[in-house]
């Protein structure tokens, strides 16, 4: 896979894809895009994975896109960089179909795509060192992978501007008082929350998750009466389920829940 670029591993419910070039602080060339969209896309279909953890090798996330290796194509068309910009639109696409719990565990950089992929994350968890940026315009260029649609999402579009524009870096507290983050980790404690996190998601109802996470997917473009007309036929949907005959059964029997979230350390 990309010359092990991007490393896939399942455990007990949980795939774990890591961006694996930490020579060049996991910057994602063209190679390493396509088999991160195709590990995602497989995903989708794995049975065995019901939750994901993002992350990176070596302390850092994603340094963003292979600089380098773009200046190596300065001799390409406009037409030319547009067919290149496909591959990004496609990663893109991989990570706003993916229809299981994502989460981002951001350690280190994230800096320019490597940013714009973490805001795909249904959770992103931040270490105290982490780093990040919308960088694209300190070298004259426009943010890729969907920046532009995400960003404003999740921090509001006067926010999304100023990141945008400035290009300026930020730290873990501030991510977290934007909403960009949902905790700041120590380093070390970064990764095993992030899997306690996504095991819990992981022992959830599948199908109340992804209808949950289409709908709020919807919901910033569509009117009160069509978000409760989706909140109708998506709980028709889910109180059909298995998950959910046997979540009753529990109930009446006084059994252990098949869900329950994980507190943090300092909550317990």
């Amino acid at each position: 896979m990309a010359a092990d670029s991007v490393q896939l591993r399942v455990e007990e419910g949980v795939a774990v894809l890591t961006l694996n070039r930490p020579g060049a602080k996991n910057a994602i060339d063209a190679a390493t895009t396509d088999a991160l969209t195709a590990a995602l896309r497989a995903l989708r279909n794995d049975d065995r994975a019901r939750a994901v953890v993002l992350t990176g090798d070596g302390g850092d996330f994603c340094a963003g896109g292979d600089v380098k290796g773009m200046a190596d194509g300065g001799s390409r068309t406009v037409e030319q960089r547009r067919e290149g910009m496909a591959r990004y639109a496609e990663l893109a696409r991989a990570l706003m179909g993916l229809d299981k719990p994502l989460i981002a565990a951001v350690d280190g950089v994230a800096f320019g795509a490597g940013l714009s992929m973490a805001l795909y994350a249904d959770l992103v968890l931040v270490s105290t060192r982490a780093r990040m940026a919308m960088v694209f315009h300190r070298i004259g260029l426009v943010p890729d992978v969907g920046a532009w649609y995400q960003l404003p999402r999740v921090v509001g579009l006067q926010r999304a501007k100023e990141l945008i524009y400035s290009a300026r870096e930020f730290g873990a507290q501030e991510a977290l008082d934007m909403g960009l983050a949902l905790e700041v980790l120590a380093p070390d404690a970064l990764m095993p929350r992030a899997m306690a996190l996504a095991a819990s998601l992981a022992g959830a109802s599948s199908t109340a998750f992804a209808l949950s996470k289409s709908a709020l997917g919807a919901t910033p473009q569509s009117d009160f009466e069509t978000v409760l007309a989706m909140e109708a036929s998506a709980q028709a949907i889910a109180s059909s389920s298995a998950y959910f005959r046997e979540a009753i059964r529990r109930f009446a029997a006084k059994e252990p829940a098949q869900f329950r979230w994980p507190a943090k350390d300092s909550d317990t």
